[in-house]
């Protein structure tokens, strides 16, 4: 099996805004040669996304539709792939309705064998969701 390894906030971050540049770079490379070179997987869990998606939002004034464009290009870019996989794409490619963030807490409850609860109406119409 190959290492694995689990990026945190910062890196995804720094892969969608190469912000500061020097940052950026060095993440690029480094991941390049795990994964490239040294047969790595690294993967982004859906804690991590979901505060990359809230920081770029916060923090840097992207809109909500391009924090979600930029982060499936870098989590499709081959370097870092979501943990929870295609759902995570389905999450981030999702308009209208409920947001990313809700849809990626309904995925790891999901996993868990377990329904969320939510007092949100859009949330609630999420598979595996309901009203409170």
């Amino acid at each position: 099996m190959a290492p694995r390894y689990g990026v945190d906030t910062s890196v995804l971050v720094r892969l969608v805004t190469k912000e500061p540049l020097s940052d950026f770079e060095r993440c690029v490379s480094r991941l390049s040669t795990l994964v490239e070179n040294e047969g790595y997987e690294i993967f982004a869990s859906n804690q991590a996304v979901g505060e990359a998606y809230a920081a770029l939002m916060h923090h840097y004034g992207i809109s909500s539709a391009n924090a979600r464009s930029t982060l499936l290009d870098v989590l499709t870019s081959g370097l870092v792939v979501p943990l929870n996989g295609q759902a995570v794409i389905e999450a981030l490619s999702a308009s209208g309705g409920p947001g990313p963030f809700d849809r990626l807490i309904t995925d790891d409850y999901a996993r868990a064998g377990l329904e969320t609860l939510t007092l949100d109406r859009r949330m609630a119409s999420l598979p595996n969701a309901g009203l409170l």
